[in-house]
């Protein structure tokens, strides 16, 4: 990609990085984004997690942008990324087989720092998914802990026990929600841990369902959890909890994987035992507002993840298709017709996306 396109793109997140010392972003900026990172998570030890970046301007996507702009890797950035999160003027990329989260500027795609997530016997962590609060980004792992990454020193100051198999987090009033899904040899877990982000304690573990995966908030002081269960006897569940009161005030039994919350509508991909289709579904009973959020026919092969840009409310949909080839993210209007879709080679699995304004 031209330098100076990577200029225009990158020119708002430099004077954003740039005002506050304390590394909290101000307010996110008005209008549509300009670009796109995407985050190709590749294969299972094959070493082929990919970093792309597409210019919506132009049309234009540069697959490998994390080893054209960092030649010193030739390795890219390694196996399994799992996570992708933009905060405070940098990007943090969540490795989760290769076990470290790789730090780069996102204005220039340079390498900045990679942390490592192994204990002090050299074991894999394997961290799985991030959160930002205050001065710090937490990442669960599946050694059943979440870590608090310092964003000034970049160093792990903090480690708190959960549960096994930390997996999803999110921030909702003024605390941390993290799904435990537990292994799947003793029987899975059923339990949310929440998390105070001042003294890095656990301060409640909640009994929400079998293998609490997906997690999302809205801005009411609910956060949505999706179950999977155990593929046999207990079936899926998506569950809604008051954060005020730890109290469950609603259970669907319904399948889903990936769910994300905009503007008073969960999104939601179905995963291996769901609907095939995205779909919108309502906030107070989970009944479906769409049972095919696509409405002019588009088709998706592998529906693998969902992204909401909220300031024009464009989804994005990344589509793993047969999850050993290049993928594509579709971009669709708030009413679910197609904008645009580019392809994401040589990005395998495409997931995570973080806009660039």
């Amino acid at each position: 990609m031209k330098k100076n396109h990577l200029f225009a793109i990158g020119l708002c997140i430099l004077i954003l990085a740039s005002c506050s010392k304390n590394e909290i972003p101000a307010p996110p900026q008005s209008g549509p984004a300009k670009g796109l990172y995407v985050l190709s998570e590749g294969s299972f030890g094959q070493n082929n997690t990919r970093l792309g970046l597409y210019d919506i301007n132009n049309n234009q996507f540069t697959g490998n942008y994390f080893a054209q702009q960092n030649p010193a890797f030739p390795l890219g950035l390694g196996d399994t990324g799992n996570d992708l999160l933009l905060y405070g003027g940098k990007l943090y990329i969540v490795m989760n087989v290769s076990s470290y989260v790789m730090v780069i500027n996102p204005v220039t795609g340079k390498f900045i720092d990679s942390i490592s997530f192994r204990t002090g016997a050299g074991l894999p962590k394997y961290p799985r998914n991030a959160a930002a609060y205050g001065n710090y980004i937490f990442v669960t792992s599946s050694d059943g802990t979440v870590s608090a990454i310092d964003t000034l020193s970049l160093a792990i100051t903090h480690s708190t026990p959960v549960g096994l198999n930390a997996d999803g987090i999110v921030a909702a009033n003024d605390k941390l929600y993290v799904t435990n899904s537990g292994p799947f040899t003793s029987g899975y877990d059923s339990t949310i841990s929440v998390i105070n982000p001042y003294n890095f304690t656990e301060t409640e573990r909640i009994v929400v369902g079998k293998n609490p995966v997906g997690i999302a908030a809205d801005e009411s002081g609910n956060i949505y959890i999706s179950c999977q269960g155990d593929y046999a006897t207990h079936g899926p569940s998506l569950v809604k909890l008051n954060t005020a009161s730890l109290s469950i005030t609603k259970i669907a039994d319904t399948a889903t994987s990936v769910i994300k919350y905009f503007n008073g509508s969960l999104y939601a991909l179905g995963g291996f035992l769901g609907s095939p289709h995205p779909r919108k579904l309502s906030i107070v009973d989970f009944s479906a507002q769409s049972a095919n959020f696509i409405t002019d026919g588009t088709p998706l092969i592998s529906p693998y993840n969902i992204t909401i840009d909220p300031q024009n409310e464009n989804v994005y949909i990344a589509d793993a298709k047969d999850y050993v080839s290049a993928g594509e993210v579709f971009c669709f209007d708030k009413n679910g017709k197609k904008k645009f879709s580019f392809s994401t080679s040589p990005g395998v699995n495409p997931s995570k996306i973080v806009f660039i304004r």
